[in-house]
């Protein structure tokens, strides 16, 4: 007898973090895209899922008083599958999901690795006013197939985050689709974070700092730091290539107490 396929679940958001509660405003939805595979059948991965909660706890707790709200984001499955790009497409129905539940709010897509790729293809929604990509799985170059497209990606901010020592995803494909993004849209920013990995753990505070000032810049108008400003200011390759540096969670820190 043939093995039936085990069907997957529907995708579906994660427990909200952040402005709930009675008479609570939602002003702004940060929707984190946890990590995936290129191909797979599997089911999504509780491991992946776990690991991006953190990022969405640490936006959702600095941002309680503008009305922020965070979600992990519960993928159908684990795999992209080529054309399928079902991350990608889990993506929009998550961003569909915040404009039935929160109204008309501006949205930053925020993913890691291949969650990074889907939140770069998925920008086109008309609610997604803002792209943070860490470590994103880019492919690799192929005159036989078509380009990553970028053109959904105009009228957005975007910013890119990688690690200079990433085994898994490669920095400079991320970098040549920035200089393409870039050449789109002007509003586009990439760090580099010097000797950290896929996971960007070793600078996990920094990282997440720079996450904070994104997200506060883009769904509320917050002034960015004056290392994000010269990014997105910067002429590649200097924009593209801006150094993430030590402490800079620290210095963010003591600028928001003043």
């Amino acid at each position: 007898m043939a093995q039936q396929a085990i069907p997957l679940p529907a995708a579906r958001l994660g427990r909200a973090v952040g402005a709930r509660g009675p008479g609570a405003t939602v002003s702004g939805v940060v929707l984190v895209l946890p990590d995936g595979d290129p191909v797979s059948a599997r089911r999504p991965s509780p491991i992946a899922y776990a690991a991006a909660l953190p990022l969405a706890r640490r936006l959702a707790r600095d941002g309680r008083e503008e009305g922020l709200v965070a979600h992990a984001v519960h993928y159908r499955g684990q795999g992209w599958n080529g054309g399928d790009a079902r991350l990608a497409t889990d993506a929009d129905w998550a961003a569909d999901e915040v404009v039935r539940r929160y109204g008309d709010v501006p949205v930053c897509l925020a993913g890691h690795g291949m969650g990074g790729r889907a939140a770069l293809r998925a920008a086109g929604h008309p609610a997604v006013n803002s792209v943070l990509a860490l470590a994103p799985w880019i492919p690799e170059d192929d005159v036989a197939a078509e380009l990553e497209p970028v053109k959904q990606l105009v009228g957005r901010r975007v910013m890119i985050v990688h690690g200079t020592n990433d085994a898994r995803t490669d920095p400079e494909l991320s970098y040549r689709l920035a200089e393409r993004v870039k050449k789109a849209n002007r509003d586009t920013c990439r760090f580099e974070v010097h000797s950290d990995g896929h996971a960007l753990r070793q600078h996990r505070p920094e990282v997440h700092a720079l996450a904070v000032d994104f997200v506060f810049g883009t769904l509320f108008s917050r002034p960015y730091t004056r290392p994000v400003t010269d990014a997105f200011a910067a002429p590649p390759p200097l924009g593209l290539r801006m150094p993430l540096a030590a402490g800079f969670g620290k210095s963010l820190g003591k600028s928001r107490k003043k």
